[in-house]
């Protein structure tokens, strides 16, 4: 028997208790016609593992203080992400009221 199989699966189990897993910032979907402006931020994440209250706190980091991480769009293309965190949230920085 092979040790590959083994040896991979030992790999991404020392990652992942890492924090590799963690949400983490990338390019944002562009807009649509229908969303609203100012700053995007784009955040990889694992479906099964983050939390929506983690995704907010990690896309609140990328934007001004004085703006509010609003989710508008979320896909999978997996052009931006990797493997392990394949989903990605679309935020837009909208002005606090």
């Amino acid at each position: 028997m092979s040790r590959l199989p083994v040896l991979t699966l030992l790999a991404v189990v020392a990652l992942a208790g890492c924090g590799v897993l963690d949400p983490y910032a990338t390019l944002p979907r562009d807009a649509k016609p229908a969303q609203p402006t100012g700053q995007r931020v784009g955040i990889c994440y694992n479906t099964l593992r983050s939390s929506l209250a983690q995704l907010q706190a990690e896309a609140q980091r990328e934007c001004a203080a004085d703006t509010l991480a609003e989710q508008v769009d979320t896909d999978w293309y997996m052009r931006t992400c990797p493997l392990l965190l394949p989903a990605r949230a679309t935020f837009v920085c909208t002005a606090k009221k």
